[in-house]
């Protein structure tokens, strides 16, 4: 076979690889600015190069597993009943302008304006498709008869991201599967969700992902149900609860959190209600050190602008929070039924507080007060005394202030601790990586951009939709960060860049040369997907470049086991090497491969 011929392996998508022939810059030391072990190990195993921060080049053996995530995606995404289509990164403003994303996304939606005939036109480049799929379909689809359909592509998103770093984790350029949806009824989104979702688990499983599927926002997307996927990963920097026993989680902007008490401990006796000087001290930090007292023994009382709906007039509330737990501005937004929420400014709070930030209390507010459940389990808290320098202690629940008992809700972040809001045992808080994300849009988007359809009897509805997406980079980083040793990556055979690695320890010797091309053209032709390391390098050089790499399957051709007709293979994440027999070795060693290529992830 002739030197660096593409053989059968192409029929996956895949030509093998002679080294001396592909760029493939292995670095020994830790690149600098190299944060964590995903970005370090993809920059060393020569995977990618930084351009600038947030842009990389996908170099040679990064892009094959890259592409390899890539049909993974395809192939279950068509499996489900999805159809592929391919739409344009670069977008009109108007469309974001029609749907009220422009101000959602903020500072992230990359803008320019370029001049065509005498015009300045205002484009974006896409972060997301919702716009332009939506579109899309109200130009193209008008009868019940047409849905349901899932359309979905793999395509370059852009995101101003003001602090690009983790490698690829983070970056302004990187590479999405999205798909949408649109149904009929809201049944019909259901079944559309549930397939999306089982196809996500297929993917991530055949990635060799250990992956978490967990309850979530929906951000500024919109829709009023969704879910994250999560790797659970040191480094990840997403945070997620995790109940073991019954298996719920949830990120921290959604997590619930389960029953608490809800009276103030036996014998807390009430004691009196007392005002403090307090100068100059506003934060829980500091009034817990001047006051010697704990942060769970204070209330937080945190002054917003709720809007029930856009148009309407804001009306201000007060929440209060204890003061060692944070607040979940979207349990609150949902707890008041509120289209929009935010802090109000410090000349509202002091309108309504009579004092200046940081001594807000709720005793004698005169606006709506909501509170979160723990706040009926304290006594003698402290709080602000609505006063400029003034705190109160000895404030109780009934005696100094009142609540509702319509608002009280879950109104806090959750935490390592807190009790199941299923079965009541105690949840971990991880950190994680988010590598996908299905949601529930509901007509947000159709409606604004009139994606209607007729129904039997030819009246126009909004489509009900749908949106899925993958980060089909971080698929690769979030592997990476979750499986590696000191030597380097530890991949599955699925996403590897090659499956087996040829090391010819002499190429300079006709014998070991030819053992080494022969072996090479075999795996070729039984399309096994092989890296062949023909270069003039010490075999130390070349054992630590597969390690760092990560191939799963190295084989060496060496001339002392040669003499003895055998060959020295050994997986990546074996310590042992052993031998087979040279006669036959093609055959042999495609028979491991294919049956590691049914293990979701390394056989340690």
């Amino acid at each position: 076979m002739p030197r660096g011929r593409v053989s059968c392996s192409l029929d996956k998508g895949f030509a093998a690889v002679r080294w001396s022939q592909s760029l493939i810059p292995t670095m020994k030391e830790t690149p600098e600015g190299a944060e964590i072990p995903s970005h370090v190990l993809m920059l060393r195993a020569g995977l990618v190069g930084q351009l600038m921060a947030g842009a990389y080049s996908y170099l040679p053996l990064g892009l094959r597993s890259l592409r390899k995530a890539e049909q993974i995606v395809r192939e279950e995404m068509n499996r489900a009943g999805a159809v592929e289509l391919l739409m344009p990164a670069l977008t009109p403003l108007s469309l974001w302008e029609r749907s009220g994303r422009v101000e959602a996304f903020g500072n992230v939606l990359m803008q320019l304006s370029v001049r065509r005939q005498n015009k300045q036109v205002q484009l974006a480049l896409g972060p997301t498709h919702e716009e332009v799929v939506t579109e899309l379909v109200a130009r193209h689809v008008s009868s019940y008869r047409q849905l349901p359909i899932t359309l979905y592509q793999i395509q370059t998103k852009f995101r101003n991201e003001e602090r690009p770093r983790f490698g690829v984790l983070r970056t302004s350029e990187f590479i999405m599967k999205d798909a949408y949806s649109f149904d009929t009824s809201v049944e019909g989104l259901n079944r559309s969700y549930d397939a999306m979702y089982q196809a996500y688990c297929r993917i991530f499983a055949r990635c060799g992902l250990d992956y978490l599927a967990v309850e979530a926002e929906s951000g500024p997307i919109g829709g009023d149900a969704s879910h994250e996927f999560m790797v659970l990963a040191d480094n990840g920097e997403d945070s997620v609860v995790h109940c073991k026993s019954c298996g719920y989680a949830a990120n921290l902007e959604r997590a619930e959190t389960g029953a608490r008490a809800s009276v103030p401990p036996a014998g807390a006796a009430q004691k009196p209600l007392t005002k403090l000087d307090t100068p100059n001290v506003g934060s829980i930090e500091q009034v817990s050190k001047l006051l010697k007292c704990k942060p769970h023994a204070m209330i937080k009382t945190l002054i917003y602008r709720s809007q029930s709906r856009p148009g309407t007039d804001p009306q201000t509330v007060a929440v209060l929070i204890r003061g060692d737990h944070e607040a979940n501005e979207g349990k609150i937004r949902r707890a008041l039924g509120a289209a929009r929420l935010e802090l109000a400014p410090p000349e509202e709070i002091e309108r309504v507080t009579k004092a200046p930030v940081g001594f807000a209390g709720p005793i004698g507010l005169e606006v709506p007060v909501w509170a979160d459940h723990d706040i009926r389990g304290m006594a003698n808290a402290v709080t602000g005394a609505n006063e400029r320098d003034k705190h109160f202690v000895g404030v109780n629940l009934g005696r100094d202030f009142t609540v509702a008992d319509d608002r009280f809700a879950d109104l806090r972040n959750a935490g390592a601790g807190d009790p199941c809001p299923r079965c009541g045992a105690t949840m971990e808080l991880r950190h994680a990586i988010e590598i996908g994300h299905v949601f529930k849009l509901g007509t947000k988007y159709s409606t604004a951009l009139e994606a209607n359809f007729a129904d039997a009897d030819e009246k126009l509805h909004p489509a009900i939709m749908g949106c899925y997406g993958i980060g089909v980079n971080r698929i690769l980083a979030s592997l990476i960060e979750t499986s590696h040793d000191e030597n380097g990556i530890l991949w599955p055979m699925a996403i590897a860049p090659c499956e087996v690695v040829i090391s010819s320890l002499n190429p300079r010797e006709t014998e070991v040369s030819q053992a080494a091309d022969a072996l090479y053209d075999e795996l070729q032709e039984l399309g096994v997907d092989t890296l062949y390391d023909d270069r003039d390098q010490r075999p130390g050089v070349k054992f630590k470049d597969a390690d760092l790499i990560g191939i799963p399957l190295r084989v060496v051709v060496g001339g002392r086991s040669l003499k003895d007709g055998k060959l020295e293979i050994k997986w990546r994440w074996e310590s042992e090497a052993r031998t087979i027999p040279i006669d036959g070795a093609g055959k042999a060693i495609e028979a491991m491969v294919t049956e590691q290529r049914g293990k979701n992830r390394p056989a340690a």
